[in-house]
């Protein structure tokens, strides 16, 4: 957990100060390749949530569709079905979502979402 720990005085204007314990936000460190690159303009982007909300792969990629657009959205997601389309593969701390919960795992602060597009090579 993130948390900031702040000074105030207490109404009665003791001098004693009262800590407030301030939350902050939970943060998802989310790294693009090729494509994916390419629309968002960056290697690497970092998301905040609330610190107490439950953070899934999907609501990850939902928010990044939301900030991206037409043109991320239209890549991870099938135009006719709105399934996650499946040549990505999505790594957690180094970890494939299949091994996990797929879409459905849940991310903690300073985990690293890593899109990776279908490799091709012969």
């Amino acid at each position: 957990m993130n948390r900031t720990h702040v000074s105030a005085r207490n109404s009665l204007n003791f001098s004693s100060p009262i800590p407030i314990i301030v939350n902050q936000a939970l943060q998802i460190s989310v790294r693009f390749f090729t494509t994916l690159r390419e629309i968002t303009g960056k290697k690497e982007q970092t998301l905040q949530f609330r610190e107490n909300e439950a953070v899934t792969l999907n609501k990850v990629l939902e928010k990044l569709a939301k900030r991206y657009g037409k043109d991320f959205a239209e890549y991870v997601y099938d135009t006719k079905t709105g399934e996650v389309r499946g040549f990505l593969q999505f790594l957690i701390n180094g970890r494939s979502a299949t091994t996990l919960k797929e879409l459905d795992t849940e991310l903690a602060d300073d985990d690293v979402l890593a899109i990776i597009p279908p490799v091709g090579g012969g």
